[in-house]
């Protein structure tokens, strides 16, 4: 199966992938920070944080959803279906607690909103589980990147620096 969305020869997705889930770890971290009664604007850091994951995860859904259209019709499109499907779930939890927050004026985290980013990143670990079932399932004919063999037709310019 070949993606439809790539840069030289790899797919988008799962490039695009490791943007919003380190976003939203992040503001986690930052949430679980304000809560234990770190410095105040943290809160508002995680919040924002928070944003800009959810702008990431919109366009790795959209990604997802263009590669979706050529995964053929067995197992392995319904890994794809969840895969999706757990990135769309996390990125909806962390979009309610986004949109709780925006209604306070210092956009602080809250225990229960903690939790429930919490949750939403248990979520999240499902779907990186299933990206890479997926990736190895993609990946079985083509060579191993681990072996020089991986390496054949890849040429490396070495430029001398300027005196």
């Amino acid at each position: 199966m070949q993606s439809r969305l790539r840069v030289q020869g790899h797919p988008i997705q799962p490039m695009l992938v490791t943007f919003p889930m380190g976003l939203f770890v992040s503001a986690a971290v930052f949430d679980f920070t304000d809560v234990i009664g770190g410095p105040a604007f943290l809160g508002e850091v995680g919040y924002w944080t928070g944003v800009a994951a959810l702008v990431a995860a919109a366009l790795t859904v959209v990604a997802g959803m263009i590669d979706l259209w050529d995964v053929p019709g067995d197992r392995t499109r319904r890994t794809a279906i969840a895969f999706n499907l757990a990135n769309t779930a996390m990125a909806g939890m962390f979009l309610v607690a986004c949109l709780v927050r925006a209604q306070s004026p210092q956009r602080g985290a809250s225990v229960a909103i903690l939790i429930a980013e919490l949750v939403a990143l248990a979520i999240g670990g499902v779907g990186v589980h299933l990206g890479a079932r997926l990736m190895r399932q993609f990946d079985a004919g083509r060579t191993e990147a681990g072996s020089f063999d991986a390496l054949a037709g890849s040429t490396v310019e070495i430029v001398p620096p300027r005196s």
